[in-house]
């Protein structure tokens, strides 16, 4: 495994994390999660990612209790949470949202259900037009300073609202956000590549990505038709589905099947061509996985050693391929 720093901070994560969207609590129970966390760690993983809506927080309670019956050593990895949606299928405006009165709240139960003392790291889900980010702020800092988190970031915030919170942290001698996690793939770049790009130099932005595969497109499994055991099938996940083959999903398809004669050419997985196309960005820090099953998730695991290999014209090829 390669470890990063997470931007300009001192915490070093594994360059490929393990995530829990989607899958557990829904998919996965504890013996499947068990497994999976057990080989993620086994390869080196030591970031591994929720939120308090994954589930409405059961995927949180599957991971916090895959982390306890494995007992790992808790300074040896790190695991996070993201706030906003709340954890509940209807939640009261108190129950959702970056109010001081949620982010505090929401991190205790998510400590709660992750068995643990505190979360490494601590995303605000999406930005909140309700809230003043400056009170978000506020809220964010006492967590860090009461022990309760050890960095604090953002997921899916724009560049200039990052920044304006960035500042006001540090005129108040506030701890400001250190990542952002957004979605990153070779069909959704220019946020990573184009946004935040001033802010990697500017204020030392660290990314843990997700989706690495656009939701399993860029793997091929979708090119004959959705399969009833996939991630876009998944009832409650319409969305998702409609969002990436619906309008322009034949293009989408289209880009992913020249993915995968690329990767036959070059005898690998497509799903493995696409991760590490994404860990040769300087400015990830970390790429989430998803997996439900052993053998897809060490196959995944086995994109960085291809991203190692990987010289400039191939990495040309790659986006050739899915222009």
């Amino acid at each position: 495994m390669e470890y990063r720093r997470l931007g300009s901070s001192g915490l070093r994560l594994s360059a490929l994390a393990f995530g829990a969207w989607i899958n557990f609590g829904r998919r996965l129970g504890r013996k499947e999660a068990r497994e999976l966390v057990a080989c993620a760690w086994d390869h080196g993983v030591n970031f591994f990612d929720n939120a308090e809506t994954y589930a409405a927080g059961e995927a949180e309670r599957v991971m916090g209790d895959a982390l306890a019956d494995l007992r790992l050593p808790r300074d040896g990895y790190c695991v996070s949470s993201k706030v906003y949606f709340g954890a509940v299928a209807e939640p009261r405006p108190t129950q959702r949202g970056l109010s001081r009165k949620h982010v505090i709240e929401a991190c205790d139960q998510a400590l709660a259900r992750l068995r643990v003392d505190y979360l490494d790291l601590y995303f605000c889900h999406r930005p909140d037009p309700d809230a003043p980010v400056e009170e978000t702020v506020w809220a964010m800092d006492h967590l860090v300073r009461s022990g309760k988190v050890m960095y604090w970031g953002t997921s899916e915030w724009p560049a200039q609202l990052i920044l304006r919170a960035h500042a006001f942290a540090r005129a108040e001698r506030l701890h400001p956000p250190q990542m952002e996690q957004p979605e990153y793939n070779l069909l959704h770049r220019a946020r990573v590549e184009t946004e935040y790009a001033p802010l990697y130099r500017e204020i030392g932005l660290g990314t843990t990505t997700w989706s690495p595969l656009a939701s399993g497109v860029l793997s091929g499994k979708y090119a004959d038709g959705v399969p009833a055991d996939s991630r876009l099938a998944t009832p409650g996940y319409e969305w998702l589905r409609e969002r990436l083959l619906g309008a322009d999903g034949e293009a989408r398809l289209a880009r992913a099947r020249r993915l995968a004669v690329l990767a036959k050419e070059l005898g690998v997985a497509p799903a493995q061509l696409a991760i590490a196309w994404c860990l040769n960005n300087p400015h990830v820090s970390s790429v989430i996985l998803g997996a439900t099953r052993r053998a897809q998730l060490e196959e995944n695991l086995a994109a960085l050693p291809l991203a190692r290999r990987l010289d400039a014209a191939t990495m040309v090829r790659i986006e050739q391929a899915t222009a």
